[in-house]
């Protein structure tokens, strides 16, 4: 293919690119240049691109960047009205993430770029969870580069994400994540780790809802849980249940070989003499999974608070909220480790290896955006249309 010619594809003028100011180019642009102006060749945001149309089009280390751009070279060279026809090395990419400019920086006009999509502002439900990039992690070390992020599961986009450092954990974390984005109107979903006091507060006073799981971290609150849902029983012939305000809903989902039913049981009652801040309700998750092939069955139960009352949020939303929770783990965190190879990659520079986290978010988002779920497939097609790939950094984000 003479990528040259797909140049004509892309709007540009005599002066250079035509790029509208709301655009990714346009917050590519955005980030400050930190390098020194001697030997420097290629502008910033050029870098940038080649790093954001690479990883569309299915690179993910520095060295297979390096090899797309430059086998796409005429196309940058005619577009981007470079002095010469090349491209830079790998080492390149790397010194840029590295030292040519701060992750602060580049974190925000990428998370800036996709706040601004239309669709993002209206949605309600918000996750948070880490993940550790294990390829940083060197041998005889527990710790590389762990990253905390607030992500809408539905939409695919990352709001925001802060590394941890070794001193704080994500409960630490989690604060600085919160503190920086609107939570009016937002339901923030966490494993048990979440849990806290204090950010249920934070949440509630900053006019969001909360949704956590309850585990042994906060051991007198699940006691209480399970007590409201396991002491229903009667107490003696004659008897009969006691009177409880429960309400339950059921899913059924096959597939993949199993069979797995949730059921999901509410309770106001517990909110009348808990102080845990905004209670409104309780609930316990059971969950039974039957392996068909194995003819094998699993059970397990979860329990659950909420600042959602039962006018806001009945048994059958906080299945679904609950369930959607997982979406982070199986829409940003495994495409993240399997799609792009995060956790593959064997940089033990901890900053480099941040910079692509941020990429991957990124690219991420503009890949799942208009409902297109195969990752896979949507990178093939753009490794062969990097015209098309350009003209969506190009454009307003509508």
């Amino acid at each position: 293919m003479d990528y040259s010619t797909l140049a004509q594809n892309v709007a540009d003028g005599a002066e250079g690119i035509l790029f509208d100011g709301q655009s990714l180019y346009a917050h590519l642009r955005a980030v400050k240049d930190w390098r020194g102006r001697r030997g420097q060749r290629y502008e910033l945001a050029l870098i940038l691109t080649a790093l954001v149309l690479a990883k569309m089009a299915g690179e993910d280390t520095p060295s297979g960047i390096a090899s797309w751009a430059r086998q796409r070279q005429a196309l940058f060279y005619e577009l981007f009205h470079l002095k010469r026809l090349a491209m830079p090395c790998h080492n390149t990419y790397r010194r840029a993430l590295k030292g040519g400019l701060r992750l602060a920086d580049l974190a925000r006009e990428c998370e800036a770029y996709v706040r601004a999509w239309p669709e993002v502002g209206s949605e309600v439900r918000l996750t948070l969870d880490g993940k550790a990039v294990r390829g940083t992690i060197a041998f005889g070390d527990s710790r590389g580069v762990y990253l905390l992020a607030a992500y809408l599961p539905r939409l695919g986009v990352v709001l925001l994400q802060v590394a941890i450092d070794s001193k704080t954990n994500e409960i630490g974390a989690a604060p600085q994540v919160l503190k920086l984005l609107d939570l009016r109107g937002k339901i923030v979903t966490g494993d048990a780790m979440f849990a806290q006091r204090a950010l249920s507060l934070l949440i509630v006073q900053a006019g969001g809802d909360y949704v956590w799981t309850v585990k042994d971290n906060q051991s007198q609150l699940k006691t209480d849980i399970e007590q409201l849902f396991d002491n229903q029983q009667p107490q003696g012939p004659g008897f009969g249940p006691a009177p409880t305000d429960f309400a339950t809903a059921r899913t059924v989902n096959g597939g993949h070989g199993r069979i797995e039913t949730r059921t999901l049981t509410t309770s106001s009652w517990l909110a009348e003499t808990s102080d845990w801040p905004g209670a409104q309700q309780v609930f316990k998750l059971e969950r039974q999974t039957e392996i068909v092939a194995r003819q094998q069955q699993r059970a397990e139960v979860a329990y659950g608070i909420t600042s959602l009352s039962a006018t806001e949020a009945g048994p059958a939303q906080l299945l679904t909220i609950v369930r959607q929770h997982w979406g982070q783990e199986n829409g940003l965190h495994y495409r993240r480790d399997v799609t792009f190879h995060e956790d593959a990659g064997r940089t033990r520079d901890w900053t480099v290896a941040e910079g692509l986290a941020i990429l991957n978010n990124l690219v991420l988002a503009l890949l799942l955006r208009g409902g297109q779920a195969n990752v896979a497939q949507q990178r093939r097609y753009y490794a062969a249309h990097p015209d098309v790939a350009l003209k969506r950094l190009f454009a307003a984000p509508t």
